[in-house]
């Protein structure tokens, strides 16, 4: 994987994107912080898990679980929250 800056990009855009349609990836930084990724479209389809086409979520099938730390679940989600 190849790493490109903004300052970079703005400046000579053609060989990224040369680069890009031949299948390269790329990192992109700003002040050398990662920012994001450039991919080829063909491949960024694969990053996203395709739809389940039939049915729902089945949240039926799953066991059901006792709560051991917190008398209701949003007791336990308010506990969980903490100072974001």
């Amino acid at each position: 994987m190849k790493t490109i800056s903004v300052g970079e990009l703005r400046q000579n855009p053609a060989e990224m994107v040369a680069d890009v349609e031949s299948g390269e990836v790329y990192e992109l930084t700003r002040h050398n912080q990662r920012v994001g990724f450039i991919v080829p479209a063909t491949t960024s389809s694969h990053l996203i898990a395709p739809r389940a086409t039939e049915g729902g979520a089945h949240t039926r099938d799953i066991a059901r679980h006792e709560l051991r730390s917190a008398a209701s679940v949003d007791e336990l989600l308010e506990s969980e929250k903490g100072d974001w």
